[in-house]
């Protein structure tokens, strides 16, 4: 239980837990047993591919992720070759690493250099992630609007899944669906350029309660179709670090979840998952988990990746 890791070293982590060599994190919830009987969710074959297109979300949500250049080129008039520049790992549908963002008191995941290309994506890539994925669909659920911060608290988790009724396994994929990306690539260029000058989006609140939340159900990676998967921007958080000043450049993480959940917790984080098409699948079947499969780019000592990730049900 969470209350449990408050004598950890540092309190409130997984370093203990899982290991002083583990580099997984969370992803070691999903046992073989439990990815075996996630298989049997799948009933009719049905797939949903998770990931928006490169360049889905051009201009960038930031501004600090440029457009991918795609090139083709031909040896030959039967033969053609590709290449990118500029792809930046986490300009589209991401799944972050454990070398994504540190604790400003206490580091990155289990000690970690960020120097050090050992706390990389590589380490989920070499297996790939599967197991049960459960569904929880905001949007349908509440009245709101998409383009502002909407926080998602621990009842409101509860009341979702249990109006869908879902339950949970341990070992599960989160998926929360806000209809924010729906919403963002269905804008003209221009109206995404106004809308980043003023961008908002639901997502998690930034409350100790919400750790607690997602250690207790043994959640092993949280995804949103938002670019945070936490509300943004924070408006109230328990993660403020006194004295912190905004950084010189780049998105200020103070307050955020991203901190003790990826680098005190070492939980795995998918932004900007596609998700409005199974959404619509599950509200039709009445049914909210399906078996997931999650294949992150095997890039050693990787930030980021598209999750390359598909439900079956």
């Amino acid at each position: 239980m969470f209350d449990s890791l408050a004598s950890a070293s540092p309190p409130y982590s997984s370093w203990s837990f899982f290991g002083p060599d583990d580099r997984r994190g969370t992803i070691n919830f999903l046992t073989p047993s439990r990815v075996a009987a996630a298989a049997a969710l799948i009933r009719t074959g049905t797939r949903f591919g998770l990931d928006y297109p490169v360049n889905a979300f051009e201009p960038y949500p930031t501004g600090t992720r440029p457009p991918t250049r795609h090139h083709v080129f031909a040896n030959n008039e039967f033969h053609r070759d590709d290449w990118l520049d500029s792809f930046y790992l986490q300009s589209t549908s991401q799944l972050d690493s454990l070398r994504h963002i540190g604790h400003p008191t206490h580091g990155f995941y289990n000690g970690q250099s960020p120097d050090s290309a050992d706390l990389g994506i590589h380490h989920w890539a070499a297996d790939g992630i599967a197991g049960r994925g459960v569904l929880l669909d905001v949007r349908s659920h509440l009245e709101y609007d998409v383009e502002t911060t909407v926080v998602l608290d621990a009842p409101l988790l509860d009341e979702i899944a249990a109006a869908q009724g879902v339950g949970f396994h341990g070992g599960d994929i989160l998926l929360l669906r806000t209809g924010w990306a729906e919403n963002y690539v269905a804008k003209s260029p221009a109206s995404r350029a106004e809308f980043n000058r003023r961008n908002r989006s639901p997502g998690l609140a930034q409350r100790t309660a919400t750790l607690r939340w997602l250690w207790d159900h043994e959640i092993a990676l949280v995804a949103g179709d938002t670019p945070a998967v936490e509300a943004d921007p924070v408006i109230d958080s328990d993660f403020r670090t006194p004295g912190e000043r905004p950084p010189d450049r780049g998105v200020d993480h103070s307050g955020m979840l991203h901190r003790p959940l990826i680098a005190l917790l070492g939980m795995a984080m998918g932004e900007l998952w596609k998700l409005d098409e199974l959404a619509a699948h599950c509200a039709a079947t009445g049914r909210y988990d399906f078996f997931l499969t999650c294949k992150p780019l095997n890039i050693p000592g990787g930030v980021g990746s598209p999750p390359n990730a598909i439900a079956i049900t």
